[in-house]
Parts: structure tokens; C-alpha cells; sequence
């Protein structure tokens, strides 16, 4: 038999891949229409393009599920994971992966599902032993020097990490393998937490400063084990600040309420825990820059305003000019006027000492030391008198010897009282009266006359010893007597004969007035 002969014709019709795909499509959109599927929602995706894709699923079976981005902005409930919904839409097919889907069109909460309504049990649970209280969380350090990261070992979510580190801060980093999925989640991860909270500082192993639980996205399912309650409270009860990195942005478990931070995703964890060290670098500088233009521009205003008001002020010579040429006129005629003041002066002094006799001093201190004794004397008897009219008065109102003594004993604290109050007032009237006569003596003494001769001066007295004031009158005089500080002389008797008379003295120019 030859091979390359035709085979016997046959009457079935040859469908080509697109026919045939066609064909089921339409059967199955046929057949069933618009339907309602009840089921639990999987894993949910949003393309972005805005399509968004999830499963429904029951015990048995899955049906993927496609709404298109208008029908997802026209939804009131959005799907998802592990929620129970009624999914309303048309079963169709999707030709190029041979597979059937339902194309979603509305939504509506037929309840949550197991895994779901467990969750929202224990959260409450867990929230009502205030867990997740944001008043017990703890700031993140602003730049730690020891990171602590819990995670697996061979996963990309380390490697994320440690890269997005040595982008912005190196720091050093301590790596706690775990399981994060599967049975032996929950107890390597609170191992861990409590493990690095167990470090002392001075250990051999560097104490972390932050804490980061980092896991890839995944199913509810694949995340389970950090909605764990013994890994919720070992979260709470760590003293190293935590943050929680598990899942994607979507995702969310019940450690992400009981860490310090949560973060999105991984790397967003290593964006939190670190800053950009080459933004330090560059805000110190900006500072820096800052603060020098600051201080030079402050430098200039002031120098400037200083040039502007030195302007508006007059120079000092100008200040100066009139106060100078003042003190000099007054510096050119203080040494004459002064002269000549200490001269008149000095004048005034001998005209007044030369009035000034001891005898007269002496005269008006007996009649006032006689006219203090005449008052002494009147006091004593006025008291007396007083004291006996109060008598007479006693005696005329005709008391009783009971009610005169009485009255006379009334009476005498206040003819004590005023008995010392005499007392003393006569011995300070006397005291002030010697202290005011020894302190004129003393005056009289300084002031006197024969001070003045001794300082080099002399009085003429005519042949009665009246002092001769005046030159006409001296020289006319056929006799005076000169009196110097040691003793007096006559001066007729010491002249010469046939002595030619000096002529009269020169007048004295006038004196120039005080200055001041």
C-alpha cells in the first residue's frame, strides 16, 4: 500500500481551531445566558488596564471571573478575597487558553466565608484586648544601626530589602530565617520576635533597633499564619519597635494591626525604617549654604544701614567745632577770674573779722546763757503753780480723803511724765546751747582777726585804736600804730626824718567779675 495515496473521503466537515473555538462559545453562551453563581471570592486582580480578575469558589470547584473596567466602576461592592458573593453575569469562553469564564457584571455580599468570619471573629476579639490600640504603638527610629528582619532565608523579599538598603542607608542587618507559610509559620515568627527582644545590648549578637516581618503577596490561604493569634500578641508584646511587611498593598492581616508600621510592601518597609542618606547629605549642605548666605546677607544689611544712617549724621568736628571754641574762651579766662574771685573773697573775709571782737562774742553769749537760766527758773515755779490750782481745785469740789487720793494718784504719772519731760528738755536745751557756743568759739577763733595777721597781714589803728580803713584817712593822720601778728608798733616813731613821702598808690583796676 502506498503511503502518499489519499484516504478514503469522508463526509465530516474539517473545523479549523478558530471555528471550533467559536462553535463552543457559542453553544455556552447560548445555553446558559445571564446566570447569578454563588460562591466564595479568591484571589482578586487588577490589571492596569483598570479589568479586574478573581475566582469564585466553593469546596469542589473554581470558575474564573472577568468584569471589564467599566462594569468595576458601575459596582457598589467591590470583591474580596475570602468574601461570599452572588456574582450575576454571562458564562462565556476565552479562546486564546481553551478555557470557559464568567464575565462578571454586579456583585452582592452573600456573607463572608469561613476563613473570612474567622479572621473578623478573632480581630475583634483581639481588638476588644486593645491590641491594637494606636496609643501603645511606638515611633520608628529615625536611623537605627541595627536592622533585624524576619523572613525566608531564599525568598526575593530579602534580597528586596537588603538592596533597597544599600540605595538609601546601609545599615547592618540580622536575618531570623522562618517559614512563612504552611504549619510551621506561626511558631518560627513569634521564635523570632521574642528571640530578638531577648538579645541584651552587650551580647554577642548586635540588638536590633527596628524589627521588619516581611513576606511576599499570596493567597488568604498562603497568609494565614500571620493571622495567628500567639503571632498577633507576640507582635503587641515586642519592646523592639515592628514593622509589618506581609503581602502586597492589598493584602491584610491581623499582625499589620498589632506592629508598630505597617508598610505595602517589603521594599516600602526598608523605605520606613531608613532615610536617603544622600538627601541627609544634601539638606545638611542646602543648611549650611543656608545659614552662611544668611550670615553674610545679615552682615551687609547691617553694614549698609550703618553707612545710611552715618550719612544722616552730622560729622563730630561739626558737633564739636562751637563746644570747643566754648571751653577755650572759658579755659583762656578762668585763671584771671578765679584770681580774682579767691581776691575778693578773701576781702570780704578780713572786713568781716575785723568787726568780729571777742569782746562782743562774749557779751551776746552771757545774755543768752542769762536769758536759758531766767527760763529754768520760771519752769520749776510754773509747775508748782499748776500743781497746787489742781490742788485748790481738788479741795474746792470738797472730795473725801478716799476720792482726793484717789484723784492724786490719778494725777501724779502725769506730773511725772511731765516732771522728766522738763528734766530733759532743759538738759538738751542746755547741751544744744554749748555745743552752738563752742562751735561760734571755734568760729570766732578761725574767723578772728589776729588769724588774718598771722597769715602775713597788718591793721592800723589811729591814736584812739579804732582801725583806720581807708588811705586818705591814714595819710593825714600824724600818729598810727601798725599791729601785725606777733605784736604792735608805732609807725610815726619808726619812720625816718627828712623820708621823702611816697606818693598815693596807683588805683586798682576793677575787678573782673566770676566766671561763673
Amino acid at each position: 500500500m502506498d503511503l502518499l495515496e489519499d484516504p478514503a473521503p469522508s463526509n465530516a466537515h474539517d473545523f479549523t481551531v478558530s471555528e471550533l473555538s467559536g462553535a463552543v462559545k457559542r453553544v455556552i453562551e447560548g445555553e446558559f445566558g445571564r446566570v447569578r453563581v454563588r460562591g466564595e471570592v479568591g484571589r482578586v486582580v487588577i490589571a492596569r488596564t483598570g479589568h479586574m480578575y478573581f475566582d469564585l469558589k466553593d469546596d469542589r470547584a473554581v470558575i474564573a471571573c472577568v468584569s471589564w473596567k467599566g462594569q468595576v466602576a458601575r459596582m457598589t461592592v467591590r470583591p474580596e478575597e475570602g468574601m461570599e458573593v452572588i456574582a450575576t453575569g454571562r458564562v462565556t469562553t476565552f479562546a486564546p487558553q481553551s478555557k470557559y469564564q464568567l464575565q462578571v457584571e454586579n456583585i452582592e455580599p452573600a456573607g463572608a466565608g469561613a476563613l473570612m468570619a474567622m479572621l473578623e471573629a478573632r480581630k475583634k476579639a483581639l481588638a476588644a484586648e486593645g491590641l491594637f490600640d494606636p496609643a501603645r504603638k511606638r515611633p520608628i527610629p529615625y536611623l537605627p544601626g541595627v536592622i533585624g528582619v524576619i523572613s525566608s532565608p531564599t525568598g526575593a523579599v530579602i534580597r528586596d530589602i537588603l538592596h533597597r538598603l544599600a540605595d538609601r542607608f546601609p545599615r547592618h542587618v540580622i536575618l531570623w530565617p522562618v517559614a512563612v507559610q504552611g504549619e510551621r509559620c506561626p511558631a518560627d515568627v513569634v521564635r523570632a520576635i521574642r528571640g530578638f527582644n531577648a538579645l541584651g545590648p552587650d551580647g554577642p549578637v548586635l540588638r536590633p533597633d527596628v524589627l521588619i516581618v516581611a513576606r511576599g503577596g499570596g493567597s488568604i490561604e498562603d497568609l494565614w499564619g500571620f493571622n495567628d493569634e500567639a503571632v498577633v500578641r507576640a507582635a503587641a508584646e515586642s519592646a523592639i519597635p515592628l514593622i509589618s511587611a506581609v503581602g502586597h498593598e492589598t493584602d491584610t492581616t491581623l499582625i499589620d494591626f498589632a506592629a508598630d508600621r505597617r508598610a505595602p510592601t517589603p521594599t516600602a518597609a526598608a523605605e520606613m525604617a531608613v532615610p536617603v542618606r544622600a538627601e541627609l547629605l544634601a539638606q545638611v549642605a542646602a543648611l549650611g549654604a543656608r545659614l552662611d548666605r544668611g550670615g553674610k546677607a545679615a552682615v551687609q544689611n547691617r553694614g549698609q544701614r550703618l553707612r545710611d544712617v552715618a550719612r544722616a549724621l552730622p560729622r563730630p568736628e561739626a558737633l564739636l567745632s562751637t563746644a570747643n571754641q566754648r571751653f577755650d574762651l572759658a579755659a583762656g579766662r578762668f585763671a584771671g577770674s578765679l584770681r580774682a574771685l579767691a581776691d575778693r573773697k578773701r576781702l570780704d573775709l578780713s572786713r568781716a573779722a575785723s568787726g568780729l571782737r571777742p569782746g562782743t562774742l562774749t557779751a551776746g553769749l552771757r545774755a543768752a546763757t542769762e536769758a536759758l537760766r531766767r527760763s529754768a527758773a520760771r519752769l520749776v515755779p510754773g509747775l508748782q503753780r499748776g500743781v497746787e490750782q489742781r490742788a485748790r481745785e481738788l479741795a474746792a469740789l470738797r472730795l473725801s480723803p478716799a476720792r482726793l487720793r484717789v484723784e492724786i494718784a490719778r494725777v501724779r504719772p502725769a506730773l511725772d511724765t511731765l516732771t522728766r519731760r522738763g528734766d530733759t528738755a532743759m538738759a538738751l536745751r542746755f547741751s544744744r546751747a554749748g555745743d552752738r557756743l563752742e562751735a561760734l568759739d571755734r568760729m570766732r577763733q578761725t574767723l578772728g582777726y589776729r588769724e588774718t595777721l598771722a597769715r602775713g597781714f597788718a591793721i592800723l589803728r589811729d591814736g584812739d585804736g579804732a582801725p583806720v580803713t581807708s588811705a586818705a584817712v591814714a595819710r593825714v593822720l600824724p600818729q598810727f600804730t601798725v599791729e601785725l601778728g606777733d605784736g604792735a608798733f608805732d609807725a610815726a616813731a619808726l619812720a625816718p626824718s627828712g623820708a621823702p613821702k611816697r606818693g598815693p598808690k596807683p588805683a586798682k583796676p576793677p575787678e573782673q567779675g566770676s566766671l561763673f
